[in-house]
């Protein structure tokens, strides 16, 4: 076909952005433009929202480099230093380019809320005052150990443009408490169906910290900041600090530097910076807000929403004719006001005296009780609050912290010797979720906390913020509760009943009108590809799903395929068939026909199902060899640049020409070895594109499917950075692994039909003396504390590292809040705010009373990863086990009274030694050659990504008895009834040849057969005659008119419901090729390259009594 004019101006960048410029984590400058007249999409590319982000430089910024690790300031694991001590470690793979030049005249006119802070000029010249940030990209910490402390500001602002820090805050956290339900009645907005993603990301740093205090002793000193000790050896040493970088990310040529604020056509002033719209972060108590959004605003921007939801607009407002409690109206001299026992002043009397405490405090000589796991799932600790507080706080399936008990100080954190931290799941799918169509929206004025159910109130008018302290008043629309339709209860409105709960946003909280769902599909089309025959599979299952698309009227769809050319299809109404343009110059990738490549998909349906149909059918006759993803991903940007959206890439093999091309680092020989395996990415091509992706509101799902290596530690950065998801099939052949075929069509309907939100932000808020040094996830950190996600998504789950930076002696209760502002996919901007609420402790018992003890390995386990990347494999090792001695050495030595033999844990921590083996025998951290570089990356995404349940599963699987199942204890689901058998350990010990056992490892299950398994359950399940006739690659169960059958089969499906992934069933005998995948997962027992259980507890007792 001939090949299309190419338009004169489509001048792309080969380095996506300005040039040379390094990428580091910093604020992506990207920024979204308010257009003016708020009217429809400009189609131009690069894009006509190009967001103006503040560009604040964290005075401790990591640099991003780390291949896997999700987090932006890498808080090492190793070593816990004296608090604020910093770990330095070399630069990894430094990021080639030299600081951005200027062009031209760029406004540096600060708005007022500014001119009160530091603020670093573009120029680099600093402010009478204001210190530089001397922190360099690869430093882990809060101080540098070469420079004073009483200096350093926590509020440079790296100015670009200019930009107002204080602004309604974003963040995202989800969790329905409690019963009761307040969605939005007939004709509001709808309940979605949902799920949540993986990820990483650069973490701030945002207060002076204390000056350095040297470990007493090398091995066991004391923790840095937020991190679980991580090395026992020495330090790392770090090169010259790379200060002039510039943090300023540049988008492309048309992004240019300017105010964060723009004026529309009525002269209101719009906000073009999220970070504007969502609110002070971690600076805003020092510099108050000056126009609190509880005011009512000018809308310039998007839709409005009506005061009342739409069931209530029937009722008078108060004070209108009608209403008849002119009672009920207060003057301004508010009467006192008794509220409920519900503020945080009301804690259990005596926080020493409870049964339930001494019961923890236990200590549990682990080298004696083998029998310590539970028959029954782990339940997270419930906080020692009052049962009036307790019952408002949040799931913890939703939020949760490592430690339930906070401690006051900073020293007494680096006392315990354990991770302070918190796992967010924010956008799980809730099945009650109460949502509030108010068109106020309440926030302190100081800080921009959402109201919750942990604030008190003063009196009926004032109500005070259980975050920064400050005293607000109760707006008069808030007097009136929607739902009991009663006047002058502010403190039972949902908003302070619920520690869940999403708010319709009004247009102040948009900087553009909402995006339309926008999906475009890229595929790998080179011979590889098509032997694989995963087109099929992908097509059907979207031709199957075209229906189910999150979306409207407006929602959008497209297609690119590759090889060594790139192919686009135009779906213009009228054409009679799809019609196929090949751009084949994958030097300057151009988009022909720009305006028929993404269409709307109700009104070119036709076209779109003629083209699944017959795209697998078109490249079965290819020779071509050769993969362009680099200029495909290129050229997919250009597309969305204008909207936003999600891009899906089917990628089968290593990238080989154009940009991105990559060569093959893996070397099967020396897999065994832990130095020298590459978790850095090769190029940082792919991170420079996801951040121009991030910056234009879209994400990158990587699907991989692939049985020879494709360096996905390189190509996992277009997913991590720009907050999508990674698949990956190894291995994929639909002839040669049929299962996979099955799992790839099961994700991929939960991947298409969940909920999605776009151009979302996330901030996490916590209490006045607490603050967050480190993320973990898919995103990318803008301006300090902001977390941007062009896709969220159901499935995903973030963590943050945390330290105590002011003392909390005063506080009986702390409190943490995630609020995620998103796009639904039916066009509604909405605000998911979680909110949970913690005491506050002055005691070592009580902080370890407090340990949850999978928070606290889910936590490490990203720290680990970090750790990997930025140091070594055999480095992140040492610094898991050192994280159990430091802990349980700081027990024996701080808490217990008497001291005795053995190895004692308090009972909290009982499961911590044997959770930390299972880390270090899982494919992430795990040593000897059958793991493959690919799945060992992919494995430290999942870590990365991974809401704490499912990464817990994955650590260390559930094994279960099945040959025996009853109903005796069984759950009763829609008519189900569901087997609950008993949780066994991980041991070979707890196998008999006369049962069957069924592992669920999360993504992968086991069913073994014993080879004296009673005939009962071979014929009444398996459905053959006797054990020698079950087949060697058996992956179903026959669905039989059998209690036994229905019984295994009903547990099976439960446990598969449970998850977004879909596990594969194996089921294996004796002399299965598969039973040493089985044994692998015995994290008791011994392998050949780790302890057993056992010798690891001698091994933690030889090093704790030192």
């Amino acid at each position: 076909m001939a090949q299309p004019a190419r338009p004169a101006a489509a001048g792309y960048r080969s380095q996506n952005g300005a040039g040379q410029q390094p990428y580091s984590n910093g604020p992506v400058q990207n920024q979204l433009m308010h257009s003016p007249d708020g009217q429809g999409y400009n189609p131009s590319v690069p894009g006509s929202y190009s967001h103006q982000m503040p560009a604040k430089v964290p005075p401790h910024q990591s640099s991003g480099q780390y291949n896997y690790s999700g987090s932006q300031i890498a808080s090492q694991l190793n070593n816990y230093q004296g608090p604020g001590q910093i770990l330095n470690r070399p630069p990894v793979a430094p990021l080639s380019g030299s600081p951005v030049q200027q062009t031209g005249s760029v406004p540096q006119v600060l708005p007022p809320a500014l001119q009160n802070s530091a603020v670093v000029s573009s120029a680099g010249s600093f402010p009478p005052g204001a210190s530089p940030p001397v922190l360099s990209n690869w430093q882990y910490s809060q101080t540098p150990v070469s420079h004073p402390v009483g200096s350093q500001t926590s509020h440079l602002a790296h100015v670009t443009g200019t930009v107002s820090t204080q602004s309604p805050s974003l963040s995202g956290n989800t969790n329905p408490p409690g019963s009761y339900q307040y969605a939005a009645s007939p004709g509001g907005p709808p309940l979605q169906n949902s799920y949540m993603k993986p990820g990483s990301a650069p973490p701030p740093v945002t207060q002076p910290l204390p000056p350095l205090h040297p470990p007493s002793r090398p091995p066991l000193g004391p923790p840095p900041v937020g991190g679980p000790p991580l090395i026992r050896p020495s330090t790392l040493t770090a090169g010259p600090p790379n200060s002039s970088v510039s943090q300023s990310l540049l988008n492309s040529s048309a992004n240019r530097e300017g105010d964060a604020t723009s004026t529309a056509n009525d002269g209101s002033v719009v906000q073009n910076s999220y970070d504007a719209i969502e609110g002070g972060g971690l600076m805003a108590t020092t510099h108050p807000s000056p126009a609190p959004p509880n005011l009512k605003m000018g809308r310039s921007v998007g839709y409005s929403y009506p005061n009342l939801p739409p069931g209530y607009q029937n009722t008078s407002p108060p004070g209108a004719p009608g209403m008849q409690a002119p009672a009920l109206q207060y003057p301004d001299g508010s009467k006192p006001f008794h509220q409920p026992p519900l503020g945080p002043n009301h804690l259990t009397a005596s926080m020493g005296g409870l049964s339930l405490q001494q019961e923890g405090l236990r200590p549990v000589n682990l080298l004696q009780e083998r029998n310590i796991l539970p028959t029954t799932l782990l339940q997270a600790p419930v906080p020692n609050l009052h049962e009036d507080i307790q019952k408002l706080n949040c799931n913890p399936e939703l939020f949760r912290c490592t430690l339930t008990n906070i401690p006051q100080t900073q020293a007494l954190l680096n006392k315990a010797k354990l991770p302070l931290g918190l796992l967010l799941h924010p956008f799980k799918d809730l099945s009650q979720l109460p949502v509030v169509t108010s068109s106020t929206i309440v926030r302190c004025r100081s800080c921009r906390t959402y109201i919750n159910p942990f604030v008190s109130f003063l009196d009926q008018r004032r109500w005070k913020c259980n975050l920064c302290y400050r005293v607000n008043d109760v707006p008069e629309e808030f007097m009136y509760n929607p739902v009991t339709r009663a006047y002058g209860e502010p403190h039972k409105r949902p908003e302070v009943q619920n520690a869940t709960i999403e708010f319709m946003a009004p247009s102040e909280y948009m900087l553009r009108p909402p995006q339309p769902p926008v999906y475009l599909f890229v595929f790998d089309v080179s011979h590889n590809a098509v032997e694989t025959g995963y087109l099929n599979t992908v097509c059907k299952t979207l031709l199957d799903n075209l229906d189910l698309l999150p979306g409207n009227t407006r929602t959008k769809i497209g297609f690119i395929t590759f090889d060594s050319t790139i192919h686009f299809y135009s779906l213009q109404e009228g054409l009679s068939q799809p019609q196929m343009l090949i751009v084949s110059d994958i030097e300057d990738v151009f988009i022909p026909m720009p305006e028929n490549l993404l269409v709307n998909l109700n009104e070119n349906r036709e076209l779109i199902q003629d083209l699944l149909k017959t795209l697998p059918q078109m490249f079965t006759k290819s020779l071509e060899t050769q993969s362009a993803l680099g200029p495909a991903l290129q050229a997919a940007f250009k597309l969305m640049s204008p909207t936003g959206g999600r891009i899906s890439v089917f990628q089968t093999q290593l990238p080989s020409v154009g940009m991105g091309a990559l060569k093959s680092r893996e070397e099967p020989n020396q897999r065994a070895t832990a130095k020298d395996i590459h978790l850095t990415p090769s190029t940082d091509f792919y991170k420079k594109l996801a951040l121009d992706c991030s910056g234009q509101q879209v994400a990158v799902d990587l699907f991989l499917l692939s049985g020879q290596y494709s360096d996905l530690a390189s190509l996992g950065c277009i997913s991590r950075y720009s907050a999508g998801s990674v698949y990956y099939y190894q291995s994929y052949h639909h002839k040669h692994n049929p299962v996979q075929v099955e799992k790839l069509q099961k994700e991929l309907k939960r991947y298409l039909t969940r909920k999605i939100g776009f151009e979302a932000v996330m901030r996490i808020r916590c209490t006045k003396g607490l603050s967050i040094h480190t993320f973990h996830g898919n995103f990318f950190v803008r301006s300090t504390d902001l977390l941007s996600l062009p896709n969220v998504n159901p499935d995903a789950g973030y963590a943050v590292q945390m330290s105590v930076e002011e003392s909390l002696t005063d506080m009986q209760v702390v409190s943490f809040q995630s609020a995620l502002l998103y796009t639904s996919s039916k066009g509604e901007r909405r605000i998911r705010v979680h909110t949970m609420c913690l005491p506050v402790v002055a005691t070592l018992s009580d902080v370890y009373l407090g340990a949850d003890v999978q928070a606290i390995t889910g936590l490490l386990a990203n720290m680990a990863v970090d750790r990997s990347v930025s140091a070594s494999l055999s480095d992140a090792r040492d610094a898991l086990v050192n994280a159990v001695i430091d802990s349980l050495s700081a027990y024996r030595s701080s808490v217990l009274s008497i001291q005795q033999p053995g190895l004692m844990a308090p009972r909290s921590l009982r499961l911590f030694p044997l959770y930390v083996l299972a880390l270090l025998k899982q494919k992430a951290f795990q040593t000897g050659t059958n793991a493959r570089l690919d799945e060992r990356i992919f494995t430290m995404c999942q870590v990365k990504n991974q809401p704490l349940v499912y990464l817990m599963l994955m650590t260390h699987p559930n094994l279960y008895r099945v040959d025996n199942l009853t109903d005796e204890g069984a759950l009763n689901i829609n008519d189900r009834t569901i087997p609950q058998p008993p949780i066994l350990q991980l041991s070979v010990e707890k196998l008999s040849r006369d049962g069957a056992y069924l592992m669920d490892a999360g993504s992968v299950m086991f069913l073994w057969i014993g080879k004296n398994c009673g005939q009962n359950f071979i014929s009444q399940v398996l459905g053959v005659p006797n054990y020698g006739s079950i087949p060697q690659n058996m992956t179903h169960l026959p669905e039989l008119e059998t209690a036994e059958s229905i019984r295994t089969i009903a547990f099976i499906s439960w446990l598969r419901e449970q998850r977004p992934f879909f596990p594969i069933l194996y089921i294996i005998k004796d002399d299965s090729p598969l039973k040493s995948s089985f044994l692998q997962n015995m994290i008791e027992d011994r392998t050949e390259s780790a302890l057993s259980y056992y010798e690891f507890l001698l091994h933690i007792q030889q090093q704790v009594n030192k």
